[in-house]
């Protein structure tokens, strides 16, 4: 498979909340959620959320890196 023809596609759900705004989540992906007063904003902060989870991991994994093991960055284009 060539990089360019991968494609990274998440499905967000976006939920009223029981007291206004909207909850929201990555079906593939629970663990990254958010929530904001309109779509829109929970939309932007979900994103937001999926940045920091990232970064977060990316982190941890270079705490404990693995002896002999080369990184590779891929910047995947947007669909």
């Amino acid at each position: 498979m060539n990089l360019d023809d991968l494609r990274l596609k998440l499905t967000a759900v976006f939920e009223p909340g029981a007291e206004g705004g909207y909850t929201c989540h990555f079906e593939e992906w629970p663990e990254v959620f958010s929530e904001g007063e309109t779509v829109e904003q929970a939309r932007a902060n979900l994103l937001d959320a999926l940045t920091q989870v990232m970064e977060y991991h990316r982190e941890e994994a270079r705490k404990n890196p693995f002896p002999g093991a080369s990184r590779e960055e891929f910047q995947l284009p947007a669909s």
